[in-house]
């Protein structure tokens, strides 16, 4: 797979040169929640929401005393309100109790945050503090299996398995770029295979 990667990327990079995340944030505060309200949801959908949850917990002070229902009632659209409710509250709690209210620029402080799990993690230090990192998401998880990158549905093992065959220096953007190449091109249902240039090492294409 080692003489694939480099092909790979290539093609990935020709496709979405800028690739960035696509949440809307100002603060790494604000970046944090998205993320978390991110699982299983669209970034479309999260951008809508965040808005006015913004304006309502513009700190994690506000939003560690947040009232739960008021706060179900605003991100409810997002798919499992009720947990990723108690998850923003207990997270900013965190932040309060443990971090003077500032979002930690490290992986192992970001991951000792309640509702905070590896993926959000990564995607934050990457983000915000400019750290290289690789989430795995569904989309990554995916394609790196489709392609052969992987073979793994432990999105950690996955994570480990990308570490080893891509340069550190590109981890983060390889990472966006997977996961560009999952939302808008390998989708899982009905994915554009017949014009990707990917298909002749493609795993998922060679058994359709």
């Amino acid at each position: 797979m080692k003489d694939n990667t480099q092909f790979i990327f290539n093609y990935l990079q020709e496709l979405y040169k800028d690739a960035s995340c696509e949440l809307q944030y100002n603060s790494s505060y604000e970046l944090l929640v998205a993320v978390i309200l991110s699982a299983q949801c669209t970034d479309r959908r999260v951008n809508i929401i965040t808005p006015e949850l913004f304006k309502k917990y513009p700190t994690p002070k506000l939003l560690a005393s947040a009232n739960l229902e008021e706060l179900e009632k605003l991100i409810w659209s997002c798919g499992l309100y009720k947990s990723k409710a108690k998850n923003l509250i207990s997270c900013a709690n965190s932040l309060m109790d443990n971090f003077n209210g500032e979002v930690p620029n490290n992986l192992k402080d970001l991951v000792t945050l309640a509702g905070v799990g590896r993926k959000t993690a990564n995607v934050v230090y990457s983000v915000a503090f400019g750290g290289q990192a690789i989430a795995v998401d569904t989309h990554v998880l995916r394609v790196s299996n489709r392609l052969g990158l992987a073979n793994s549905n432990n999105p950690t093992v996955v994570e480990k398995t990308l570490m080893q065959l891509f340069d550190k220096n590109d981890w983060t953007k390889l990472h966006y770029m997977l996961v560009l190449f999952g939302r808008y091109n390998c989708t899982a249902k009905k994915p554009k295979c017949e014009h990707c240039k990917l298909k002749n090492i493609c795993i998922y294409y060679k058994k359709m």
